[in-house]
């Protein structure tokens, strides 16, 4: 070949760049990847920025709201767990019982709820609006007389005896007996001659209880006015008053009666500061 066809080739060699020897890869690196300018490789830059963390303020807030929000769910979880086993280890009439009772309640509210019905119709309807009133009034104040305390009741309900003689009973036992019957529809209730109303309270006093400063001791007798059926059943649901009771060697009865009387008063008290709106 002749040195005028060589010169073309040649002078177009020296016009390209030399080329550029490729970078040594780092260990362990499949992409041989190049070392950034500050000697670190991608891969580490991204470590270093990703540790050790850097939280601000609000994300430290947040991550403490989450954590008290998972650890609320996490109790939850567990009472209902706990109410779910007890409920499947209930026999079969005790889950009839429980059913039963529900069932009770429900039917309560509906009547309590047709009642008002039927007063706000009376009302709406009677020709002498002012009479209807005022007798509604009267057996208002005498339904309230009853649940204060201010008045004596009688009526159908049960009488609980709980015997005492080991000194176990405490007053929060008792005050669970209370609310219970309460739940059940009971409608006065007197322990040991000292009525019970919205605003009693039960306390530990020397190996007995006392109930709104009056010390009482064992037995301590319930007498309670309301449906009997749905008062003894709900002393008697698994886990419940008797249950707990007898745990603590306790001994509970509980009979029924068609004429239950709850004498033991309340004086009226008049309040400091609220007074009738219609004042």
């Amino acid at each position: 070949m002749s040195d005028h066809e060589e010169q073309p080739a040649n002078r177009l060699r020296k016009e390209l760049p030399d080329e550029v020897p490729p970078s040594p890869s780092v260990p362990g690196d499949p992409q041989g990847a190049r070392p950034e300018r500050n000697g670190l490789t991608g891969r580490q830059r991204l470590l270093k920025g990703l540790w050790p963390p850097r939280l601000t303020r609000a994300q430290l807030i947040v991550a403490l709201l989450l954590f008290g929000l998972g650890f609320g769910l996490a109790v939850q979880v567990a009472s209902n767990s706990d109410s779910d086993s007890a409920l499947r280890g209930a026999r079969q009439e005790d889950l009839v019982r429980i059913l039963d009772e529900l069932d009770d309640r429900t039917q309560r509210l509906e009547d309590e709820k047709q009642g008002l019905e039927k007063q706000r119709d009376e009302l709406e309807n009677s020709s002498d609006q002012a009479e209807e009133a005022r007798k509604q009034t009267l057996e208002k104040e005498r339904q309230l007389g009853i649940l204060a305390g201010t008045v004596a009741a009688q009526g159908p309900g049960i009488t609980v005896t709980i015997e005492d003689t080991k000194g176990t009973v405490e007053a929060d036992m008792l005050l669970d007996a209370i609310q219970e019957l309460r739940a059940a529809g009971a409608e006065a209730i007197q322990v040991n001659g000292v009525r019970v109303v919205a605003g009693t309270y039960l306390a530990d006093a020397d190996n007995s209880v006392s109930v709104d400063g009056n010390k009482i001791n064992a037995p301590y007798r319930f007498q309670v006015i309301g449906k009997p059926q749905d008062l003894e059943p709900a002393l008697n649901i698994p886990g419940g008053v008797v249950q707990t009771l007898e745990k603590e060697q306790a001994t509970v009865t509980v009979e029924r009666s068609s004429k239950i009387v709850v004498d033991a008063l309340r004086a009226a008290e008049r309040p400091d500061y609220a007074r009738s709106s219609s004042q």
